[in-house]
């Protein structure tokens, strides 16, 4: 199945985005620390010239440590940039973003002369909970489904700091299904614009290559078949995803098991490192169908 998905408000997104940038100070891309990559809005480079972009790896208490540091790294190779490692929800981390946007501009940040910062994100990465962090109340919408900011807004965080609040934005061509596909893994994607049965399969290969130890923990299995179908089935059984006549219900089982994945309980995991950017895998390479 092929993903596409990519919602009508989007495109005035990035009219909205292309004009703020001119008024903005600093960019404060919120990213999926998970994948950093495939949850970048790669659009984004040719729109903030030479501003100064701050990368806010988001929800970095579900990935692996060492990868995130790694990304850290290779962000900050760029002219620019500077990458964040935060959870969006704590306030003493988010603190550390106020610092660093103040230091990037320091002409700026006095009375009558704050900050402008624009925040940007693909859906779901945890733009809105950032800014609600920020200020300290509920300014943004927040919700476990994408695209829940459908328009610009402007906020005053009263500490020398002006937000820019933005829609999420993804790019308009999904050439690349492997992030796509990630992209979904992680939630970013509308549920009407996916398969959970691939999707889960899509997941469990990539878990059986790259943290098996933590499938086996998890779902109390003794051994992994190298068949993503047969994985999932054997979560299926672990989570009671039964129908009838003890027959395991693919859809409810992957389903589950994406749910689990989302919410750090199989471990801390990254779908993506930045020595290969974009894995060679693709959901095509994922069949629904078990091996005969």
């Amino acid at each position: 199945m092929t993903i596409r998905w990519y919602p009508g408000h989007m495109s005035k997104a990035h009219e909205e985005i292309s004009e703020l940038i001119r008024r903005t100070d600093v960019i404060i891309e919120v990213l999926d620390a998970r994948l950093p990559f495939s949850s970048s809005n790669h659009l984004l480079e040719e729109l903030r010239r030479n501003k100064p972009c701050i990368k806010v790896l988001n929800k970095h208490d579900l990935a692996d440590p060492a990868v995130t540091t790694a990304w850290v790294r290779s962000f900050q190779t760029v002219s620019g940039i500077r990458a964040l490692p935060l959870s969006a929800k704590q306030l003493a981390e988010v603190k550390q973003l106020i610092k660093l946007c103040k230091h990037l501009v320091p002409k700026r940040g006095n009375p009558g002369y704050p900050v402008r910062a624009m925040v940007v994100g693909i859906p779901n990465v945890g733009k809105s909970t950032l800014i609600n962090t920020l200020a300290g109340k509920c300014m943004a919408k927040v919700g476990d489904k994408p695209a829940i900011t459908v328009r610009a807004q402007q906020i005053d965080l009263r500490n020398g700091i002006h937000l820019f609040d933005t829609p999420g934005l993804l790019w308009p061509e999904m050439s690349d299904q492997g992030g796509a596909y990630r992209l979904a893994t992680s939630g970013a994607i509308g549920a009407n614009a996916l398969d959970y049965t691939n999707v889960g399969l899509f997941a469990a290969e990539f878990m059986v290559r790259r943290y098996p130890e933590l499938l086996k923990a998890r779902y109390k299995l003794s051994e992994l078949s190298e068949e993503p179908y047969e994985v999932i089935e054997a979560i299926g059984r672990c989570l009671g995803c039964l129908a009838s006549g003890g027959v395991v219900d693919l859809h409810r089982a992957a389903e589950a098991f994406l749910r689990e994945l989302r919410a750090g309980k199989v471990g801390r995991i990254s779908f993506e490192e930045p020595e290969t950017a974009i894995p060679t895998e693709t959901a095509a390479q994922v069949s629904c169908e078990p091996s005969i």
